[in-house]
């Protein structure tokens, strides 16, 4: 989304580019700030980005 790389948005939400990679790879739950923090980055609502059960 947006055509950021793992490691712009790493940058722009502040974690390491891993985390993100973790995060593609469902092997990592994000904090509901850093959840938020990638909505607003790539401009995309929070419900479109991450599956909450």
């Amino acid at each position: 989304m947006k055509g950021l790389t793992q490691e712009e948005l790493a940058n722009k939400v502040g974690v390491r580019r891993e985390t993100i990679m973790r995060l593609e790879s469902a092997k990592y739950n994000p904090s509901l700030k850093l959840a938020i923090d990638i909505s607003r980055a790539v401009d995309t609502p929070i419900e479109e980005i991450f599956i909450f059960d």
